[in-house]
């Protein structure tokens, strides 16, 4: 069977290239051209699918080879695009930087599996013909990799453009199809520790996207752009991948959902209610109590810049405690895990919800940073003994002080975990780790959560049966 889809990948020569500022700027402008976009981040990014999802009016999906596997990647690609649009993936850090020296799981990688021409970034302050030969470079380092077009960002006058330009073209033989000059701070987007402010939190989102829209139209030919997406070779497989069809089995699952927990991967929700469940939307800060649900999965964010909000929310605290300690399935990655804790200790120490006996500090470097492997050796209700965890963390907060026996799970294979080569807090029907998973690259996650949810919404109305006879 043979698919055409039209698609770039926006590669910079490194992080901080000026990557989510084309690749935002292109989802928005392109956009209000009339096309439709499928945006897609390489990577466990949380943060630039946001933004990309805002400005193209869709949801931006993950595509990560460590995580997933080329064949899922390939799947969810195709599951979610279609010919009449164009797919905008946004690369991370250089495009050949992937986990060892030989580049493996880097950008380079997913365009050559989705067989996808790529858009090149080049950041260019203080060079001129250094920029044709990192092009060259580049270019023939791999020539099974298609790269279309070089934008240059960050020139700092019409001479240095020109210079640049004709290096790249007449040296690399690539065409420039966009060149940004030096820009004010303040049109540029918000960063902080994990990276970008999420939409969330910055209140001049919608400014901070037209401002990248702007900045695309008047500086990079749109044309070429899509020249070179529907330039893309179709793709040739044997039958299309199908979405599964979902069961409602009437289990409710909520998620907390605002400023400080936004992290999900909308497949991980998707999974749920493929498995049989509805989710839930939940406010921490704005919601007095939990709803009626029978488990609560909470996604990592930025619980210790919202310490305080969250900490003065007792009536809710003291509901999801309660709940807790009468069973209700939980589920929490990174910042949900602080959240669970006695105390997180940030610009002040605050009240957390209390499950977990620990308390939270934050250092002023990361933690754990990249990808995550673990082995699950300990029962619990989320995984099976014997299953292989995949995921990712990025954290600068660590557990400072335990409080009572902590019970873990998963041996560390790759990455930090809470310490000491080890995952997974199990207390009760709560299971708290510092990695996120997603739910492509482990399947059993979802069905065993809605499984565990189900078991105890059951057990939950016989005893209440019972108190009734009684």
């Amino acid at each position: 069977m043979k698919l055409h889809r039209p698609r770039i990948i926006i590669a910079g020569t490194s992080g901080d290239s000026g990557k989510t500022l084309v690749a935002v700027g292109l989802a928005s402008a392109l956009k209000k051209r009339g096309f439709t976009i499928f945006p897609f981040k390489k990577g466990p990014d949380y943060i630039d699918p946001m933004w990309l999802s805002k400005a193209g009016a869709a949801v931006a999906r993950n595509l990560d080879t460590f995580i997933m596997g080329k064949r899922a990647i390939l799947d969810s690609f195709l599951l979610n695009t279609h010919d009449n649009g164009i797919a905008i993936v946004e690369g991370n850090r250089g495009l050949y930087d992937g986990f060892d020296e030989n580049g493996t799981h880097s950008t380079a990688e997913l365009a050559k599996i989705l067989d996808c021409p790529v858009i090149l970034v080049v950041n260019v302050p203080k060079m001129t013909r250094t920029a044709g030969a990192i092009v060259w470079g580049l270019k023939y380092f791999d020539i099974g990799l298609n790269i279309a077009g070089v934008v240059i960002n960050n020139f700092s006058g019409n001479r240095h453009k020109e210079i640049i330009s004709r290096s790249i073209s007449e040296m690399a033989g690539v065409e420039v199809i966009g060149a940004i000059p030096r820009l004010p701070e303040e049109t540029l987007f918000p960063s902080r520790h994990l990276g970008l402010t999420t939409p969330f939190e910055f209140a001049e989102a919608d400014t901070a996207i037209a401002n990248a829209t702007e900045i695309v139209e008047t500086y990079i030919d749109l044309d070429k752009v899509t020249n070179i997406a529907n330039s893309a070779r179709d793709i040739f497989v044997s039958e299309l991948p199908t979405a599964p069809s979902s069961n409602y089995k009437g289990v409710k699952i909520g998620y907390l959902y605002d400023k400080a927990f936004s992290f999900y991967y909308k497949e991980n929700l998707e999974a749920l209610e493929r498995e049989g469940a509805e989710v839930i939307p939940i406010s921490s800060i704005e919601s007095t109590e939990l709803p009626d649900v029978d488990g609560l999965y909470i996604g990592g964010g930025f619980p210790e810049t919202n310490a305080l909000e969250l900490s003065e929310n007792k009536s809710f605290i003291e509901d999801l405690r309660n709940k807790a300690e009468n069973g209700l399935p939980i589920f929490a990655e990174c910042g949900g895990m602080m959240y669970l804790a006695e105390e997180l200790n940030y610009n002040g120490s605050y009240r957390m919800v209390g499950v977990l006996p620990v308390k939270i500090s934050m250092s002023k470097r990361p933690i754990g940073h990249g990808y995550f492997e673990g082995i699950v050796d300990r029962p619990n209700p989320f995984f099976s003994v014997g299953s292989l965890i995949r995921g990712h963390e990025f954290h600068y907060s660590f557990i400072s002080e335990t409080l009572g026996d902590l019970e873990t799970c998963v041996k560390v294979n790759l990455g930090t975990g809470i310490g000491e080569n080890r995952d997974g807090i199990v207390k009760g029907n709560t299971f708290a780790c510092y990695f996120h998973i997603h739910s492509i690259g482990n399947p059993d996650w979802a069905r065993n959560f809605v499984e565990i949810c189900l078991k105890n919404k059951n057990k939950v109305i016989h005893r209440n049966l019972n108190n009734i006879v009684k």
